[in-house]
């Protein structure tokens, strides 16, 4: 019998790079990783033509 509490485990993705320039593979994702995003670029593109705010003052 195996171990019911492997199932709760879970596993990154493959990434590329060290440290800060650490990044998950493109090519190892999947629709299983949760990558889908249809409304990405717009949101981008959104958030590009929002005025930029200064940071406020302490």
């Amino acid at each position: 019998m195996t171990d019911p509490l492997d199932k709760a485990t879970s596993t990154a993705p493959a990434t590329l790079g060290e440290g800060c320039l650490s990044r998950y593979d493109p090519e190892a994702l999947s629709p299983e990783d949760g990558t889908e995003f249809e409304g990405a670029a717009d949101l981008w593109q959104q958030l590009q033509n929002e005025p930029k705010q200064d940071a406020p003052e302490k």
